[in-house]
């Protein structure tokens, strides 16, 4: 089984990221901008992961409770504290994770503390999928060899 670095090596290691001091406004336009379904909330430093803001957090904290988009920040409805893996975390093991603690993206920290990227459920079943693929005509070629 591959491991997350390579999502990362393919999709690059972009993340959408916004500050804890926008407007809950601002993030969901970023969002839809950039066509994701989560950002990282950061502050000043780029690699300081404070929280996570995601389309459920608009939902149950923001829409369900009658919150104003324009005023409300997004530090008081993101979803802290992160839930993290490294580049060397198993595919399996990522989406196992993600399954038990009900999430869909997940930032991806090295070992030196440097944020590599995000990948979300998708990314993992997407790769998960080629690599059987590939498995299985691998297995046929060599079936049909003999």
């Amino acid at each position: 089984m591959a491991a997350v670095a390579k999502i990362l090596e393919e999709k690059g290691g972009g993340v959408i990221r916004i500050d804890g001091d926008a407007t809950v406004l601002e993030a969901v336009q970023a969002m839809v901008e950039a066509n994701v379904g989560a950002l990282l909330v950061t502050g000043s430093d780029e690699n300081d992961v404070q929280g996570i803001f995601t389309e459920r957090d608009y939902l149950r904290r923001v829409a369900v409770q009658g919150l104003g988009e324009r005023e409300t920040p997004v530090r008081d409805v993101m979803t802290s504290p992160v839930v993290v893996i490294t580049p060397e975390t198993e595919v399996e093991e990522a989406m196992a994770l993600m399954t038990d603690r009900r999430i869909r993206h997940i930032p991806v920290v090295d070992d030196g503390g440097e944020l590599a990227g995000m990948v979300s459920i998708g990314d993992l079943v997407r790769l998960q999928s080629e690599e059987q693929s590939f498995q299985v005509r691998y297995l046929t070629e060599y079936i049909s060899a003999r």
